[in-house]
C-alpha cells in the first residue's frame, strides 16, 4: 500500500512539478493539498491568489484542498500553531509525511523537517537539488500553463507580473534571478496542463503594490 501524504500547495509551478513527480512514484499517495490562507484576505499567503481560484484548481486536479487559516501579518508562533493543529489531525488519520516543492534552500528544508518531526511526520522533497533551469524547461515541455501572480520588485521589473510563465518570460529574467523564482523573486499560478482534468478559467484583474515592494496581479475566475 502506498504511504498517504499531504502536499504543501501554493498553486504554483514548483508545487505542480512536485505533484507530477509524486504521481509517478507508487510509494506515495497524495491525499490532499495543504494550503496556508490569510484569513482577512481569503487569499493564498505570499502568492495573493484568491481561495476560490485555488479551490477551482484543486477540483480540476482531483484533490481535496485543506486550508490552514492564519491572520494577516501572522507571527511565526501563530503560523506554527495553526499548522500543527492541522497536521496533528491528519497524522491521526494516517498521513505519514508532507511533501514540498522546495529545491535548494537548506535552512527552509531544515525548518520544515523540524516542525514536522514535532508532530510525528517526515518531509519529502521530490525536486530537491535539481537544476532550476532544467526544472523550468521541464515544466514547459510537459505542457503546463501558468501565469505570474506576484513579483518582488526588488529582484526584477514589476511589469512582468501577469505574464505567462513561458520561454519569453524566462528570457526576460535578469542575470541572478532564479528561473524558478526559488529565492522569492516571483510566484505563479498554474491553470492547465497534463494533470488537469480541465483548465481553470481565469482572467487578469488589477495590478496592485503591497509594502512598496510586492507587485500582484489579481487573478479572477473568468465569470467574475
Amino acid at each position: 500500500m502506498p504511504t498517504p501524504i499531504l502536499l504543501a500547495w501554493s498553486g504554483g509551478k514548483d508545487s505542480t512539478l512536485a505533484l507530477d513527480r509524486l504521481r509517478q512514484d507508487d510509494r506515495y499517495e497524495v491525499v490532499a493539498l495543504l494550503t496556508t490562507i490569510t484569513r482577512e484576505y481569503d487569499r493564498v499567503s505570499m502568492h495573493g491568489v484568491r481561495r476560490s481560484l485555488l479551490e477551482a484548481q484543486a477540483a480540476a486536479l482531483g484533490y481535496p484542498l485543506v486550508p490552514v487559516f492564519i491572520p494577516a501579518n501572522a507571527s511565526n508562533q501563530a503560523y506554527e500553531a495553526a499548522m500543527q493543529e492541522t497536521l496533528t489531525l491528519y497524522r491521526a488519520r494516517g498521513v505519514q509525511a508532507v511533501a514540498f516543492g522546495d529545491i535548494f534552500l537548506a535552512d527552509i528544508r531544515r525548518y520544515r523537517e523540524e516542525r514536522l518531526a514535532a508532530v510525528g511526520l517526515r518531509g519529502l522533497f521530490p525536486l530537491w537539488g535539481q537544476d532550476t533551469r532544467q526544472l523550468a524547461a521541464e515544466f514547459l515541455a510537459r505542457g503546463f500553463r501558468a501565469v505570474i501572480c506576484c513579483v518582488d520588485s526588488q529582484a526584477l521589473d514589476g511589469r512582468l507580473v501577469g505574464r505567462e510563465f513561458d520561454a519569453a518570460f524566462l528570457a526576460d529574467l535578469p542575470p541572478g534571478v532564479d528561473p524558478c523564482g526559488e529565492n522569492g523573486e516571483f510566484h505563479s499560478f498554474v491553470y492547465a496542463g497534463p494533470l488537469f482534468r480541465w483548465p481553470v478559467a481565469l482572467r487578469r484583474g488589477a495590478v496592485v503594490v503591497r509594502e512598496q515592494r510586492f507587485v500582484y496581479c489579481d487573478l479572477l475566475p473568468a465569470g467574475d
